[in-house]
């Protein structure tokens, strides 16, 4: 008997996995051996390239945390779990350490704007279009297509080969009057807009995904963020601390930096030739 096949409705499933190379370990590991770990993590690596699923990414850890760092993209349950324990055997016996891993799924947000949300923006908006006339119309359709791809690639991301990767994990707070879920609905999703335009400042320099692990993990989101500069990274995340979602609600776990590497740079960067 097989790993059973477990799909989801919607979206896929991201594992983040942060190892530390057993360097007493690594030492006593036979001629030729590591040779041979390259070649089959970069045979992983191509046969799992993206920019969709399934998908292996590559990184060196940065800071002392670990340090390899893999993003698994796949569409299963089953095949995330395949290509986790691929990666694990393509190491020599003993040699790999796993010091954090992080089990996620993309989803849309409970938040997500509505057709009747376009509308009021298009209307009582800075353009505040006429409903019913050409203009009103033209404008919803291409309101609506862009939100729609911004769905489709929430829930099916193709990441940037950007160079930087920063992930961490958040709760929204449950803490007396700072309890998250005893808001309503609307209050919720008025703040989590001014959290998103917030975000939007910095379209271009940061590419974000978050996914969800309320009851897969021990927090409720993942957060990973791609940019080319790592200023970029530290300026957004300082700067949404100030929204009121962060501010009062957020709460944050372990933070992680990461350089994108293909499997033979990785070797070089941590001597493992």
């Amino acid at each position: 008997m097989g790993l059973p096949v477990v799909p989801l409705s919607q979206g896929i499933h991201v594992v983040h996995l942060f190892f530390r190379i057993n360097r007493l370990r690594w030492s006593t590991v036979p001629q030729g051996e590591s040779r041979q770990a390259l070649e089959r993590l970069q045979a992983l690596c191509d046969a799992n390239p993206g920019p969709a699923h399934p998908r292996v990414m590559l990184f060196a850890n940065v800071g002392g945390k670990a340090d390899i760092a893999v993003v698994l993209f796949a569409a299963g349950l089953h095949e995330v779990s395949a290509l986790q324990r691929a990666v694990e055997r393509a190491f020599p016996p003993g040699s790999l350490e796993r010091v954090y891993s992080y089990l996620s799924v993309t989803e849309l947000p409970e938040y997500v704007t509505t057709d009747d949300d376009l509308k009021r923006m298009l209307q009582h908006g800075e353009r505040k279009l006429e409903p019913g006339s050409p203009e009103f119309d033209a404008a919803f359709t291409t309101a609506k297509q862009k939100n729609a791809e911004y769905q489709h690639y929430r829930l099916y991301p193709e990441l940037l080969d950007w160079p930087i990767l920063c992930f961490y994990p958040m709760n929204k707070k449950r803490d007396g009057a700072d309890n998250w879920y005893s808001l309503d609905f609307d209050a919720r999703k008025k703040l989590m807009g001014g959290h998103a335009r917030t975000g939007r400042k910095y379209a271009g320099r940061i590419s974000q995904l978050i996914t969800g692990s309320a009851g897969l993990d021990d927090w409720e989101w993942g957060v990973t963020l791609l940019a080319e500069r790592l200023d970029d990274v530290k300026s957004i995340v300082y700067e949404m601390r100030f929204d009121e979602v962060s501010a009062r609600f957020g709460e944050f776990g372990p933070f992680y930096i990461n350089l994108r590497m293909n499997a033979s740079d990785l070797w070089a960067h941590l001597g493992l030739d």
